[in-house]
Protein backbone atom coordinates (compact mmCIF):
# COMPACT_ATOMS: atom_id res chain seq x y z
CA UNK A 1 0.00 0.00 0.00
CA UNK A 2 1.43 3.43 0.58
CA UNK A 3 1.79 10.39 2.46
CA UNK A 4 2.83 14.27 1.80
CA UNK A 5 0.92 17.42 -0.93
CA UNK A 6 3.98 18.82 -2.93
CA UNK A 7 5.49 15.40 -1.36
CA UNK A 8 2.94 13.64 0.84
CA UNK A 9 1.85 16.97 1.89
CA UNK A 10 3.80 20.13 0.62
CA UNK A 11 7.47 19.42 2.09
CA UNK A 12 8.24 22.57 4.83
CA UNK A 13 11.70 23.31 3.38
CA UNK A 14 11.06 25.71 0.75
CA UNK A 15 11.23 24.38 -3.08
CA UNK A 16 13.91 26.97 -5.19
CA UNK A 17 10.71 27.80 -7.31
CA UNK A 18 8.86 29.49 -4.03
CA UNK A 19 12.38 31.32 -2.94
CA UNK A 20 12.65 32.98 -6.47
CA UNK A 21 9.08 33.61 -5.78
CA UNK A 22 9.73 35.51 -2.53
CA UNK A 23 13.02 37.02 -4.65
CA UNK A 24 10.39 38.77 -7.04
CA UNK A 25 7.86 39.91 -4.56
CA UNK A 26 10.28 40.86 -0.99
CA UNK A 27 6.93 42.69 0.23
CA UNK A 28 4.98 39.27 0.45
CA UNK A 29 5.50 37.47 4.01
CA UNK A 30 6.36 34.15 4.26
CA UNK A 31 3.62 31.78 4.94
CA UNK A 32 3.83 30.57 8.62
CA UNK A 33 4.05 26.84 9.57
CA UNK A 34 0.98 25.46 11.30
CA UNK A 35 2.66 23.04 14.10
CA UNK A 36 -1.22 21.46 13.69
CA UNK A 37 -0.09 19.91 10.38
CA UNK A 38 3.11 19.36 11.10
CA UNK A 39 2.22 17.10 14.14
CA UNK A 40 -0.65 15.08 12.14
CA UNK A 41 1.59 14.40 9.12
CA UNK A 42 4.09 12.95 11.63
CA UNK A 43 1.74 10.84 13.42
CA UNK A 44 0.13 9.77 10.64
CA UNK A 45 3.54 8.49 8.39
CA UNK A 46 4.24 6.25 12.02
CA UNK A 47 0.97 4.99 11.66
CA UNK A 48 1.71 3.94 7.58
CA UNK A 49 4.46 1.95 8.93
CA UNK A 50 3.22 0.82 12.00
CA UNK A 51 0.59 -0.79 9.90
CA UNK A 52 2.64 -2.45 7.32
CA UNK A 53 4.45 -3.81 9.94
CA UNK A 54 1.40 -5.77 11.03
CA UNK A 55 0.47 -7.05 7.44
CA UNK A 56 3.12 -10.01 8.35
CA UNK A 57 2.06 -10.65 11.98
CA UNK A 58 -1.97 -10.23 12.15
CA UNK A 59 -2.47 -13.91 10.52
CA UNK A 60 -5.30 -15.30 12.26
CA UNK A 61 -5.16 -12.68 15.66
CA UNK A 62 -8.53 -11.21 15.59
CA UNK A 63 -7.61 -8.35 17.70
CA UNK A 64 -4.99 -7.42 15.62
CA UNK A 65 -6.52 -7.42 12.68
CA UNK A 66 -9.35 -4.90 14.09
CA UNK A 67 -6.73 -2.88 15.07
CA UNK A 68 -5.49 -2.78 11.39
CA UNK A 69 -8.71 -2.65 9.06
CA UNK A 70 -9.21 0.70 12.04
CA UNK A 71 -5.77 2.15 11.03
CA UNK A 72 -6.24 1.26 7.29
CA UNK A 73 -9.52 3.10 7.43
CA UNK A 74 -8.20 6.41 7.93
CA UNK A 75 -4.10 6.57 7.67
CA UNK A 76 -4.49 7.36 3.82
CA UNK A 77 -7.58 9.24 3.93
CA UNK A 78 -5.99 11.88 6.11
CA UNK A 79 -2.93 12.65 3.88
CA UNK A 80 -4.85 12.80 1.22
CA UNK A 81 -7.17 15.22 2.43
CA UNK A 82 -4.25 17.51 3.86
CA UNK A 83 -2.51 17.24 0.57
CA UNK A 84 -5.70 18.02 -0.97
CA UNK A 85 -5.78 21.36 1.35
CA UNK A 86 -2.12 22.32 0.84
CA UNK A 87 -2.63 21.82 -3.53
CA UNK A 88 -5.74 24.22 -3.21
CA UNK A 89 -3.30 26.98 -4.77
CA UNK A 90 -1.91 24.71 -7.21
CA UNK A 91 -2.58 26.25 -11.13
CA UNK A 92 0.13 25.12 -13.07
CA UNK A 93 2.26 27.97 -13.48
CA UNK A 94 5.18 27.26 -14.48
CA UNK A 95 7.21 27.58 -10.94
CA UNK A 96 4.24 24.96 -9.39
CA UNK A 97 4.53 22.63 -12.55
CA UNK A 98 8.11 22.74 -11.80
CA UNK A 99 8.01 21.88 -8.09
CA UNK A 100 5.34 19.04 -9.25
CA UNK A 101 8.51 17.41 -11.50
CA UNK A 102 10.59 17.68 -8.82
CA UNK A 103 8.79 16.47 -6.03
CA UNK A 104 6.31 14.08 -7.43
CA UNK A 105 6.99 12.97 -10.79
CA UNK A 106 11.02 12.63 -10.21
CA UNK A 107 11.07 10.52 -6.98
CA UNK A 108 8.23 8.39 -8.40
CA UNK A 109 10.19 7.23 -11.42
CA UNK A 110 13.74 6.82 -8.59
CA UNK A 111 11.13 4.69 -6.04
CA UNK A 112 9.81 2.87 -8.50
CA UNK A 113 12.30 1.54 -10.42
CA UNK A 114 14.16 1.29 -6.57
CA UNK A 115 11.43 -1.07 -5.34
CA UNK A 116 11.45 -3.39 -8.73
CA UNK A 117 15.01 -3.71 -8.80
CA UNK A 118 15.52 -4.32 -4.57
CA UNK A 119 12.26 -6.84 -5.24
CA UNK A 120 14.18 -8.64 -8.50
CA UNK A 121 17.49 -8.74 -7.10
CA UNK A 122 17.12 -8.56 -3.09
CA UNK A 123 13.61 -10.30 -2.67
CA UNK A 124 14.50 -13.21 -5.35
CA UNK A 125 11.33 -11.95 -7.34
CA UNK A 126 12.82 -12.47 -10.79
CA UNK A 127 9.24 -11.97 -12.30
CA UNK A 128 9.04 -8.15 -11.27
CA UNK A 129 9.42 -5.81 -14.12
CA UNK A 130 9.85 -2.48 -14.23
CA UNK A 131 6.84 -0.78 -15.38
CA UNK A 132 6.21 3.13 -15.02
CA UNK A 133 2.47 2.75 -15.95
CA UNK A 134 2.18 -0.27 -12.96
CA UNK A 135 3.00 1.24 -9.95
CA UNK A 136 4.62 -1.30 -7.44
CA UNK A 137 4.06 -1.33 -3.30
CA UNK A 138 4.40 2.36 -2.12
CA UNK A 139 4.96 4.51 -4.90
CA UNK A 140 0.98 4.39 -6.36
CA UNK A 141 0.98 7.82 -4.31
CA UNK A 142 3.20 9.33 -5.97
CA UNK A 143 1.52 8.61 -8.77
CA UNK A 144 -2.01 9.50 -7.90
CA UNK A 145 -0.96 12.78 -6.57
CA UNK A 146 0.87 13.62 -9.59
CA UNK A 147 -2.68 13.40 -11.20
CA UNK A 148 -4.82 14.55 -8.63
CA UNK A 149 -2.75 17.65 -8.88
CA UNK A 150 -2.22 18.12 -12.31
CA UNK A 151 -6.62 18.11 -12.33
CA UNK A 152 -6.64 20.22 -9.02
CA UNK A 153 -7.57 23.66 -11.50
CA UNK A 154 -10.51 21.90 -12.99
CA UNK A 155 -12.31 20.79 -9.23
CA UNK A 156 -11.64 24.46 -8.62
CA UNK A 157 -13.67 25.54 -11.14
CA UNK A 158 -16.56 23.49 -10.23
CA UNK A 159 -19.36 24.45 -8.07
CA UNK A 160 -20.00 21.14 -6.40
CA UNK A 161 -16.77 19.56 -6.97
CA UNK A 162 -16.98 16.98 -3.89
CA UNK A 163 -20.58 15.43 -5.40
CA UNK A 164 -18.90 14.79 -8.99
CA UNK A 165 -15.62 13.27 -7.16
CA UNK A 166 -17.56 11.02 -5.28
CA UNK A 167 -20.00 10.39 -8.59
CA UNK A 168 -16.68 8.91 -10.36
CA UNK A 169 -15.64 7.34 -7.00
CA UNK A 170 -18.54 5.49 -7.44
CA UNK A 171 -18.17 5.06 -10.76
CA UNK A 172 -14.65 3.04 -10.88
CA UNK A 173 -15.95 1.01 -8.10
CA UNK A 174 -18.51 -0.73 -10.19
CA UNK A 175 -15.92 -0.74 -13.76
CA UNK A 176 -13.25 -3.84 -13.18
CA UNK A 177 -12.43 -2.76 -16.89
CA UNK A 178 -10.66 0.08 -15.96
CA UNK A 179 -7.32 -1.96 -15.19
CA UNK A 180 -3.92 -0.97 -14.04
CA UNK A 181 -2.43 1.39 -15.28
CA UNK A 182 -1.47 4.46 -13.32
CA UNK A 183 -3.05 1.85 -10.56
CA UNK A 184 -6.21 3.90 -11.82
CA UNK A 185 -8.96 2.16 -9.53
CA UNK A 186 -7.36 3.16 -6.45
CA UNK A 187 -6.27 6.47 -7.81
CA UNK A 188 -10.35 7.56 -8.50
CA UNK A 189 -11.68 5.54 -5.26
CA UNK A 190 -9.09 7.59 -3.48
CA UNK A 191 -10.45 10.84 -5.16
CA UNK A 192 -12.81 12.17 -3.33
CA UNK A 193 -10.49 12.90 -0.05
CA UNK A 194 -8.32 14.90 -2.07
CA UNK A 195 -11.49 17.25 -3.75
CA UNK A 196 -12.58 17.21 0.14
CA UNK A 197 -8.72 18.81 1.11
CA UNK A 198 -9.44 21.40 -1.79
CA UNK A 199 -12.47 22.21 -0.35
CA UNK A 200 -11.68 22.80 3.14
CA UNK A 201 -10.40 25.76 5.04
CA UNK A 202 -9.46 26.63 8.15
CA UNK A 203 -12.20 27.27 10.06
CA UNK A 204 -12.83 23.54 9.06
CA UNK A 205 -10.02 22.24 11.08
CA UNK A 206 -10.47 24.34 13.74
CA UNK A 207 -13.90 22.31 14.24
CA UNK A 208 -11.90 19.24 14.84
CA UNK A 209 -9.75 20.84 16.94
CA UNK A 210 -12.21 22.06 19.91
CA UNK A 211 -12.34 20.22 22.98
CA UNK A 212 -15.72 18.61 22.38
CA UNK A 213 -14.23 16.78 19.35
CA UNK A 214 -11.07 15.56 21.62
CA UNK A 215 -13.30 13.91 23.91
CA UNK A 216 -15.91 12.44 20.98
CA UNK A 217 -12.82 10.81 19.38
CA UNK A 218 -11.86 8.98 22.07
CA UNK A 219 -15.10 6.47 22.03
CA UNK A 220 -15.87 7.05 18.57
CA UNK A 221 -11.87 4.85 17.67
CA UNK A 222 -13.35 2.87 20.55
CA UNK A 223 -16.55 2.09 18.80
CA UNK A 224 -14.73 1.55 15.71
CA UNK A 225 -12.74 -0.89 17.12
CA UNK A 226 -15.40 -3.17 18.49
CA UNK A 227 -16.87 -2.72 14.67
CA UNK A 228 -14.23 -3.83 13.12
CA UNK A 229 -13.40 -6.80 15.34
CA UNK A 230 -17.08 -8.08 14.53
CA UNK A 231 -16.11 -7.47 11.15
CA UNK A 232 -13.11 -9.05 10.98
CA UNK A 233 -14.57 -12.47 9.90
CA UNK A 234 -17.37 -11.24 8.32
CA UNK A 235 -16.10 -8.60 5.34
CA UNK A 236 -13.37 -8.73 2.71
CA UNK A 237 -10.38 -6.41 3.60
CA UNK A 238 -10.06 -5.60 0.64
CA UNK A 239 -12.20 -2.67 0.38
CA UNK A 240 -9.90 -0.66 2.54
CA UNK A 241 -7.78 -0.83 -0.17
CA UNK A 242 -9.24 0.67 -2.72
CA UNK A 243 -7.72 -1.15 -5.33
CA UNK A 244 -10.55 -3.28 -7.25
CA UNK A 245 -14.29 -3.24 -8.89
CA UNK A 246 -16.68 -4.85 -6.44
CA UNK A 247 -16.75 -7.12 -9.46
CA UNK A 248 -12.95 -7.95 -8.99
CA UNK A 249 -13.98 -8.44 -5.24
CA UNK A 250 -16.37 -11.13 -6.07
CA UNK A 251 -19.29 -8.72 -5.17
CA UNK A 252 -22.35 -8.06 -6.85
CA UNK A 253 -21.77 -4.49 -8.72
CA UNK A 254 -24.17 -2.33 -6.93
CA UNK A 255 -22.93 -2.84 -4.27
CA UNK A 256 -19.51 -0.83 -5.61
CA UNK A 257 -21.06 2.32 -4.82
CA UNK A 258 -22.89 1.73 -1.93
CA UNK A 259 -19.80 0.45 0.04
CA UNK A 260 -18.05 3.44 -1.77
CA UNK A 261 -20.20 5.30 -0.19
CA UNK A 262 -20.08 3.77 3.82
CA UNK A 263 -16.48 3.68 3.59
CA UNK A 264 -15.75 7.44 2.66
CA UNK A 265 -18.28 8.24 5.52
CA UNK A 266 -16.47 5.73 8.09
CA UNK A 267 -12.95 7.43 6.70
CA UNK A 268 -13.95 10.56 6.86
CA UNK A 269 -15.61 10.29 10.23
CA UNK A 270 -12.16 8.26 12.12
CA UNK A 271 -9.90 11.32 9.61
CA UNK A 272 -11.89 13.61 12.10
CA UNK A 273 -11.19 11.48 15.38
CA UNK A 274 -7.66 11.59 14.88
CA UNK A 275 -7.28 14.55 13.62
CA UNK A 276 -9.17 15.87 16.97
CA UNK A 277 -6.70 13.70 18.66
CA UNK A 278 -3.25 15.80 16.84
CA UNK A 279 -1.61 18.34 19.17
CA UNK A 280 -1.62 21.91 18.11
CA UNK A 281 1.27 23.03 20.10
CA UNK A 282 4.81 22.47 18.72
CA UNK A 283 6.35 19.46 20.15
CA UNK A 284 9.57 17.49 20.07
CA UNK A 285 8.30 15.67 16.64
CA UNK A 286 6.78 18.86 14.79
CA UNK A 287 10.01 19.24 13.02
CA UNK A 288 9.56 16.10 11.81
CA UNK A 289 6.36 16.47 10.23
CA UNK A 290 8.67 18.21 7.28
CA UNK A 291 10.57 14.47 6.57
CA UNK A 292 7.26 12.82 5.93
CA UNK A 293 8.06 11.96 2.07
CA UNK A 294 11.02 10.57 3.46
CA UNK A 295 10.03 8.13 6.35
CA UNK A 296 6.98 7.21 3.62
CA UNK A 297 9.65 6.60 0.38
CA UNK A 298 12.37 4.75 2.54
CA UNK A 299 10.88 2.69 5.14
CA UNK A 300 9.29 0.37 3.01
CA UNK A 301 12.79 -0.93 2.05
CA UNK A 302 13.67 -1.47 6.00
CA UNK A 303 10.55 -3.46 6.01
CA UNK A 304 10.82 -5.15 2.83
CA UNK A 305 14.42 -6.07 3.73
CA UNK A 306 12.80 -8.14 7.25
CA UNK A 307 10.76 -9.68 5.33
CA UNK A 308 13.05 -11.34 3.01
CA UNK A 309 15.52 -11.99 5.95
CA UNK A 310 12.68 -13.70 7.60
CA UNK A 311 12.82 -11.44 11.08
CA UNK A 312 9.07 -12.17 10.69
CA UNK A 313 8.93 -15.59 11.08
CA UNK A 314 9.48 -16.27 14.93
CA UNK A 315 6.68 -17.15 16.95
CA UNK A 316 7.06 -14.51 19.99
CA UNK A 317 6.84 -11.92 17.35
CA UNK A 318 3.14 -12.75 16.39
CA UNK A 319 2.34 -12.40 20.22
CA UNK A 320 0.81 -9.24 22.05
CA UNK A 321 4.42 -8.48 23.01
CA UNK A 322 5.65 -9.13 19.49
CA UNK A 323 3.42 -6.78 18.19
CA UNK A 324 4.33 -4.24 20.32
CA UNK A 325 7.94 -4.86 19.93
CA UNK A 326 7.77 -4.34 16.38
CA UNK A 327 5.43 -1.52 16.72
CA UNK A 328 7.89 0.54 18.79
CA UNK A 329 10.55 -0.62 16.64
CA UNK A 330 8.89 0.60 13.22
CA UNK A 331 8.10 3.63 14.91
CA UNK A 332 11.48 4.47 16.20
CA UNK A 333 12.79 3.78 12.66
CA UNK A 334 10.38 5.80 10.28
CA UNK A 335 10.97 8.71 13.40
CA UNK A 336 14.56 8.41 12.21
CA UNK A 337 14.32 8.59 8.59
CA UNK A 338 11.84 11.67 8.72
CA UNK A 339 15.22 13.78 10.72
CA UNK A 340 17.30 16.18 9.15
CA UNK A 341 20.12 14.20 8.49
CA UNK A 342 18.41 11.75 6.36
CA UNK A 343 16.87 14.31 4.37
CA UNK A 344 19.94 16.34 3.46
CA UNK A 345 21.44 12.43 2.11
CA UNK A 346 18.43 11.48 0.20
CA UNK A 347 17.54 15.39 -0.83
CA UNK A 348 18.92 14.35 -4.12
CA UNK A 349 16.59 11.77 -5.35
CA UNK A 350 13.32 12.92 -3.19
CA UNK A 351 13.43 16.52 -3.55
CA UNK A 352 15.72 17.37 -6.36
CA UNK A 353 16.34 20.72 -7.77
CA UNK A 354 16.91 20.11 -11.09
CA UNK A 355 17.32 23.78 -12.57
CA UNK A 356 19.65 22.20 -15.32
CA UNK A 357 16.29 20.50 -16.68
CA UNK A 358 14.41 23.68 -16.85
CA UNK A 359 14.70 26.94 -19.14
CA UNK A 360 15.26 30.20 -17.68
CA UNK A 361 12.13 32.75 -17.73
CA UNK A 362 13.24 35.61 -19.60
CA UNK A 363 10.86 38.03 -17.86
CA UNK A 364 11.90 36.94 -14.40
CA UNK A 365 15.35 37.52 -15.58
CA UNK A 366 14.52 40.82 -16.22
CA UNK A 367 12.40 41.11 -12.87
CA UNK A 368 15.69 40.43 -11.06
CA UNK A 369 18.02 42.58 -13.01
CA UNK A 370 15.65 45.28 -12.24
CA UNK A 371 15.26 44.52 -8.55
CA UNK A 372 19.11 44.56 -8.07
CA UNK A 373 19.05 47.58 -10.49
CA UNK A 374 16.48 48.91 -7.02
CA UNK A 375 18.34 47.63 -4.67
CA UNK A 376 21.73 49.41 -5.68
CA UNK A 377 19.48 52.67 -6.25
CA UNK A 378 18.16 52.12 -2.80
CA UNK A 379 21.60 51.99 -1.47
CA UNK A 380 22.98 54.51 -3.27
CA UNK A 381 20.54 56.99 -1.96
CA UNK A 382 20.89 55.65 1.73
CA UNK A 383 24.81 56.29 1.52
CA UNK A 384 23.83 60.05 0.30
CA UNK A 385 21.60 60.69 2.90
CA UNK A 386 24.03 59.72 5.69
CA UNK A 387 26.96 61.80 4.36
CA UNK A 388 24.33 64.96 3.67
Amino acid sequence: MFHAASSLVPSPRSSPSEKDQRRESPDRRPEQRDAFFDNAKYLAIVLVAVAHSWEPLKGGDRPLQAAYLVVYAFHMPAFIVISGYFSRRFDASPNRLKRLVTGVAVPYVVFQAGYTLFARYAGGNADQELNLLDPYYLTWFLCALFVWRLTTPVWNLLRRPLPVALAVAMLASLSPAIGDDLDLQRLLQFLPFFVLGLCLRPEHFQLVRRRPARIAAVPLFALSLAFAYWAVPRMDHAWFYHRDSAQEMGAPWWVGPLMQLAMFGCSLLLTACFLALVPGRTTWFTPLGAGTLYGYLLHGFLLKSAIYAGLFEPAWLHGPLGVIAVSLTVGAAVTLLCTEPVRRVFRCVVEPRMEWAFRRDAGREAREREQERERLRVREQRRESVSA
